[in-house]
């Protein structure tokens, strides 16, 4: 199917060089052929010349491929448009939002007269799961339009904040780990704040703010409701029973939500926080197959997470599972909020928290010294600054890693006597051979000290007897794991850490106590409820590693579809 050859000048959005050298897989160009098998599902439209097509906010949003003339796309905030893109022939419009059927970011108006396919949501998935070349150059430009809007803030989302408040550092890193593009202005560095806060009618001690979308203003919003303002879950009907909820969006989750979306299965995922779990906050992975050189943890799980959309599944965050509750053919799970679900099948994927510093004072500067993640977020407060990480696994030996690249000083504290026990070589040897980073064994922290931010830390050496003070105001703690299962305790077998029990590791009396009723034995993942699944960090049996958790979670829906043909 030929289309008129129109040279389109682009907008004039600037870009990191890194994206700048991949606009043409970010605006690529649709052959004859390609348009042709897009016209299959899509209805021929027309707009007259400023007309638009979608705007912020907008749900049930299409993907349009340019016929004839130019589309615009552009980030509105207050009285201004910043220019993003210029949609000319052969090219469409649309980003990762498209996937998960999200609220738009910006606004599409006709420049010119306008002839163009519009492929409607579910068309668009069909064509995505159908047409694999499509589905490559798609969802490639549609990850790259997203990570472009993120890293020039042009989304849906301002946030007011300050560093010295621990609430926005938590909003900052939720909108940051669910991917979210937005703005951020500080109170003590931005010289618009003032006018922004007295335009909407807050003030200072309402920080921090979330301005969606220009109109709803939230003081001191909640995860859930920060999630609800942007829009970021989709509208589930409360009485249909799905073949599989998800709890948990790590790598296990999404790997189990990958396998079986991608089997046709009716795929929900739960999630507590933001997609990706602890792996998303590892600045690099360096041991999983088929990454040579690694790759973050963030980014892993971002496509991840595409990959599982791209197949149909749905995610849910910001949202806790509160209680099970067995029905005649299936489960009821309760949701945060009072929502509930309910699914043939359940698959536990929640793995664990970073345990908590029993050190005094550690409550009064979670947020505002302490943290438990060594994120982009984190990491740029303490630029050459001495910072410290307590941990002696693979993530603090990461993080180690990442913050002596911009901090003068990383010192590591290790309650053990050295760091080979539970952390890979080649990272011991990396840590041990950066001139900044200092291991201290046998050590452990005693004392926090400041007003309202964390200004030193205090640690014992066990060997020595000798305490340690130093002035620090950053320290990361990922020390310790706890599995989130109290919720559980009295629903599924857990062993007395707290960890699931499955498959062989039940025995004949924990099955007994817990009234199995099926003649077989659970499958190998299998809970003591039948149907109830458990993968990754949250299993007694597990394997501490990201490819460990993704095999387990991919295996397990093999086991979740035995149990459907039941």
């Amino acid at each position: 199917m030929a289309t008129p050859e129109t040279s389109v000048e682009r907008a004039t959005g600037s870009l990191p060089p890194d994206l700048e050298a991949r606009r043409h897989e970010m605006f690529p160009t649709l052959t004859d052929a390609q348009i042709a098998r897009v016209s299959t599902c899509a209805i021929e439209c027309r707009f007259g010349e400023h007309d638009v097509l979608y705007e912020p906010g907008d749900l049930d949003l299409p993907m349009y491929v340019v016929l004839e003339g130019v589309i615009e796309i552009i980030h509105p905030h207050e009285r201004v448009e910043d220019a993003i893109a210029l949609i000319g022939p052969r090219e469409f419009t649309g980003e990762v939002n498209l996937l998960s059927d999200g609220r738009a970011l910006v606004r599409a108006r006709a420049r010119t007269p306008v002839r163009a396919f519009k492929i409607e949501h579910a068309r668009l998935h069909t064509l995505i799961q159908n047409d694999s070349e499509l589905s490559d150059v798609l969802l490639r430009a549609f990850l790259l339009r997203r990570v472009a809007l993120i890293e020039t803030g042009q989304g849906d989302a301002i946030v007011i904040g300050s560093q010295s408040s621990a609430a926005t550092t938590r909003l900052l890193a939720f909108l940051v780990q669910n991917i979210h593009p937005h703005r951020y202005l500080d109170v003590d560095r931005d010289p618009d704040v003032e006018r922004l806060l007295g335009h909407f009618g807050v003030g200072i001690d309402d920080i921090p703010v979330l301005i969606c979308r220009g109109e709803r203003v939230l003081r001191h919003p909640s995860d859930a409701e920060a999630a609800d303002c942007l829009g970021f879950n989709p509208t589930l009907a409360p009485e249909t029973v799905h073949d599989l909820v998800i709890c948990g969006a790590g790598p296990a989750g999404l790997a189990s939500a990958v396998y079986a979306a991608s089997e046709g299965l009716d795929v929900v995922i739960v999630e507590s926080y933001a997609p990706g779990g602890q792996a998303a906050t590892s600045s690099k992975i360096e041991n999983y197959l088929g990454f040579p050189t690694g790759i973050a943890g963030g980014k892993l799980m971002a496509s991840a997470l595409a990959q599982a959309e791209k197949f149909g599944a749905r995610l849910l965050v910001a949202k806790t599972v509160e209680r099970l509750a067995a029905e005649e053919r299936s489960y009821r799970l309760v949701l945060s909020g009072g929502a509930s679900l309910r699914a043939r099948t359940v698959i536990l994927a929640t793995g664990v928290e970073y345990r908590k510093l029993d050190v005094p004072g550690r409550e009064q500067f979670e947020g505002v010294g302490i943290y438990y993640a060594a994120t982009q977020v984190e990491a740029q407060r303490c630029p050459n600054d001495d910072v410290v990480v307590i941990g002696g696994a693979n993530s603090a030996g990461q993080a180690a890693s990442f913050l002596a690249r911009t901090c003068r000083q990383v010192h590591m504290l290790v309650r053990g006597p050295n760091l080979s026990e539970h952390m890979s070589r080649y990272l011991v040897r990396r840590l041990e051979d950066t001139p900044n980073i200092f291991i201290h064994t046998r050590s452990r922290v005693t004392a926090f000290e400041g007003n309202h931010h964390l200004e030193s830390i205090t640690w014992h050496d066990d060997t020595t007897g000798a305490d340690t003070r130093l002035s620090c105001r950053n320290v990361f703690s990922m020390a310790g794991a706890d599995p989130q299962t109290d919720w559980l305790r009295d629903f599924v077998h857990v062993d007395p850490r707290g960890f699931i029990v499955t498959g062989p590791e039940l025995s004949a009396a924990d099955l007994v106590a817990a009234g199995w009723p099926r003649q077989r034995r659970p499958y190998l993942l299998e809970t003591s409820r039948p149907g109830i699944f458990a993968v990754g960090d949250v299993r007694a049996a597990k394997i501490k590693r990201v490819a460990s958790a993704v095999g387990e979670g991919s295996v397990c829906v093999q086991l979740v579809q035995q149990t459907l043909t039941e």
